[in-house]
């Protein structure tokens, strides 16, 4: 029989999959742990039972439950947690001494509409803030914007974009959405209603998602009012069908012939259609008056040029004819129409990168990314590509790839359902129309879940929420990669529904991202790059975690509790460090029964009392038929605590060794002593013994005869709302 002690020093590598069990050559297997539930692993390597979560609101009072939780930060003085919920927001502002208060709810628009926010689409809902403004996009409904009008009020608005000051072109994005060689005509070139568009085959939809939306003609907008069939619609000319060729001298003549050609970029006029010209001047010897007026496009040479008649016979060849204003209802392939609609669908995706307000993902084009102007958030106008105008890009990738997430980094990130993109930025140079290209760069593609920024990467949920992986750019391959970060602990990644990151969150300098699953559970992620340390830990709670949101160093969750009735009762809560217990409230001393904020007859609460001092677990109380627990007895407390325990548990690998004759992975073996470090612990059992005589204990702690087995194991666990620390182990093993 051979006795070998066995150290474990850090559990820096958090908790692993048993796929790994047999791999105790790793070093990984030495500093991580089987299961490490409600703990945290901090950046020294030891861990810590989780924080509790304070209670600040109930959404009992909401005809629907479910809610997303975001932020919105204006500076370090004013931040507010935001909930959106089904038709509703609930804004949250944060004091400065730690408490959080509820604001009032905002129900309807600006314009006294219902919020269309849907419980069936919360966690796909896109968000980015610029100062006093949140825009919130998802691509059932035009980006809201939720506008903070004073400390302690918020309004929701439509997105809208900006106009010229006569309000005759909205500088909104366009896209073609017809077939290459459609026509349009309309019935008069003149401003006003009652004008007939007509095209050649079958375009205009019957369900009514066709009125009011932008149809542009030659670059002028059309409003459709109504449509008749799918090839007849009535609408409005917002203003005249007219076009100022942008070429100077564009009439060219020649000498004998009264044919003129015109230059007309990009012109969609076809043979046959009428045009009426304004403001020529005479060329090659034709005067202005047999220029202008209404005329019959005689042949289309190009996509640029066209040719007329005119009254006269030119005597030269000359180019000429001043700057000319073309006009026209004829027939032309030159339309498109307003890319956002509820027809085509909303954006996606939004994001502010380099001054410009970015938008991505409509239904009808997901694979596009919209730019405003530099600077000019509500314009969309794309002028003449000069640097500043506005940018559209299409992430022609191969397949049609539907833009899910941007994040805005070194370059801008774009995240899709197949792919992970990029927009590089050239020699710290902006983004302008001319240089701004998009590239592909890894194969992952990534689910419904906001990807987010921890120790310089972007971490995003790969396609199929099986999988997790770190976004970042590597100098080496002069690239961008996307590294699994979940592969040792792919057990605990369950359908993310919902991510935040905490900084300096729980009492460390690290930051940490809090990963909601589909199952209730929270994975809690924590790196060190340069250590090359990744961990994840298991959090639960007696319900299920819905979602989470964080701002700076605090950590805020949103729960559902079910009672003794079978009713849900939903909860929002921090995560505060110095009480052990879920969904917990403050309560004063009373001679009279405590009326609790949330319960059921017959439910199970535990209680701390505090007594000016210390902290004192008190037990499990059973609430009374008027919602009241009696604490009348506890004289000696000056206030209590009152909420939900959670287990916090550690299970070590099987503690292993090298015997002369090699490895003993799976021979029968024992663990004859642990001897346990911990700090400022309470409560603790090793392999269900309980360790004597420590309330508040700081050091080694021995416990003996701990049984025999082929993979034996040691199992760290607190059921009391105390606190844990563990250091580490030293395993006296037998084999």
């Amino acid at each position: 029989m051979q006795k070998v002690r066995i150290p474990q020093n850090s559990f820096q590598y958090g908790e692993i999959s048993d796929n790994t069990v047999m791999r105790t050559d790793s070093p990984i297997y030495a500093a991580s742990a089987q299961s490490l539930e409600n703990m945290i692993v901090l950046p020294e390597g030891a861990v810590k039972k989780r924080h509790g979560t304070k209670f600040i609101d109930t959404a009992s009072s909401y005809t629907n439950k479910e809610i997303h939780l975001t932020s919105f930060v204006f500076d370090d003085n004013e931040e507010y947690l935001i909930a959106i919920g089904d038709a509703f927001i609930a804004p949250f502002r944060l004091l400065s001494d730690g408490t959080v208060v509820n604001l009032n709810d905002v129900t309807v628009d600006t314009q006294s509409n219902p919020l269309p926010f849907d419980k069936d689409y919360l966690h796909e809902y896109n968000t980015a803030q610029y100062g006093d403004v949140m825009f919130i996009c998802h691509p059932l409904f035009a980006p809201r914007m939720l506008t903070r009008t004073s400390l302690t009020t918020f309004e929701v608005s439509v997105f809208s974009f900006d106009e010229s000051f006569d309000g005759k072109d909205t500088f909104q994005p366009y896209s073609v959405f017809h077939y290459t060689n459609q026509t349009l005509q309309v019935s008069s070139f003149s401003e006003g209603s009652n004008r007939t568009l007509t095209v050649n085959t079958p375009y205009f939809d019957t369900t009514g998602k066709h009125n009011n939306v932008v149809i542009r003609y030659g670059g002028n907008e059309i409003r459709i009012d109504s449509v008749t069939n799918t090839m007849n619609a009535t609408g409005t000319v917002i203003k005249e069908l007219s076009t100022r060729l942008t070429v100077t001298n564009p009439l060219r003549t020649r000498d004998g012939s009264t044919t003129i050609e015109i230059t007309h970029i990009n012109h969609g006029i076809t043979a046959g259609s009428t045009i009426n010209i304004s403001d020529a001047v005479a060329v090659g010897g034709i005067n202005a008056s047999s220029i202008n007026g209404n005329k019959v496009v005689i042949a289309v040479l190009d996509e640029n040029t066209y040719t007329i008649g005119a009254s006269a016979s030119a005597n030269e060849s000359e180019d000429g004819g001043g700057f000319v204003k073309i006009s026209s209802n004829g027939t032309t392939t030159n339309w498109d129409e307003q890319s956002f609609s509820a027809l085509r669908g909303y954006p996606a995706a939004v994001t502010f990168h380099e001054n410009r307000l970015c938008f991505a993902g409509t239904i009808a084009e997901p694979d596009t990314i919209f730019m405003s102007q530099l600077g000019e958030f509500f314009n969309y106008d794309v002028g003449d590509g000069d640097d500043t105008d506005a940018i559209i890009l299409v992430a022609a990738t191969g397949d049609v790839n539907e833009i899910r997430y941007m994040r805005s980094n070194r370059d801008l990130q774009i995240f899709t359902l197949s792919d992970e993109l990029y927009i590089p930025t050239y020699l710290n140079q902006s983004i302008t129309p001319t240089n701004a290209q998009i590239r592909k760069q890894t194969p992952f593609g990534t689910e419904f879940v906001l990807p987010t920024s921890i120790d310089g990467a972007t971490i995003f949920v790969e396609r199929g929420g099986r999988a997790v992986r770190e976004y970042i750019y590597s100098d080496a391959e002069d690239a961008y990669i996307a590294t699994g970060i979940s592969t040792v602990a792919s057990h605990l990644i369950v359908d993310p529904v919902d991510l935040a990151v905490v900084h300096s969150g729980f009492n460390t300098q690290e930051s940490y991202a809090a990963m909601v699953m589909g199952n209730g559970d929270i994975g809690l992620f924590s790196s060190n790059r340069a250590e090359k340390r990744a961990a994840w830990t298991n959090l639960t709670t007696q319900g299920s975690f819905l979602s989470v949101a964080a701002i700076g160093d605090r950590l805020f969750v949103y729960s559902k509790l079910t009672n003794e009735s079978g009713i849900d009762e939903y909860t929002i809560c921090e995560f505060v460090d110095d009480i052990g217990l879920d969904n917990y409230a403050y309560y004063a001393y009373s001679s009279n029964p405590i009326s609790l904020m949330i319960s059921d007859p017959n439910d199970t609460w535990n209680v701390i009392g505090f007594d000016g001092t210390n902290k004192v677990y008190l037990g499990e109380f059973i609430v009374d038929s008027n919602i009241k627990i009696d604490l009348t007895a506890y004289t000696d407390y000056t206030h209590f605590y009152v909420g939900k325990k959670f287990t916090s548990k550690v299970v070590t690998n099987a503690i292993d060794t090298v015997a002369a004759n090699g490895p003993v992975t799976g021979d029968v073996r024992g663990i004859s002593t642990v001897v346990l470090n911990i700090k400022d612990s309470t409560s603790v059992k090793v392999n269900n013994r309980t360790i004597n005589n420590i309330t508040g204990f700081t050091g080694n702690k021995e416990v003996r005869l701990l049984g025999y087995g082929r993979n034996p194991q040691v199992t760290i666990e607190q059921v009391d709302p105390m606190p844990l620390q563990i250091n580490g182990l030293i395993s006296e093993l037998i084999t």
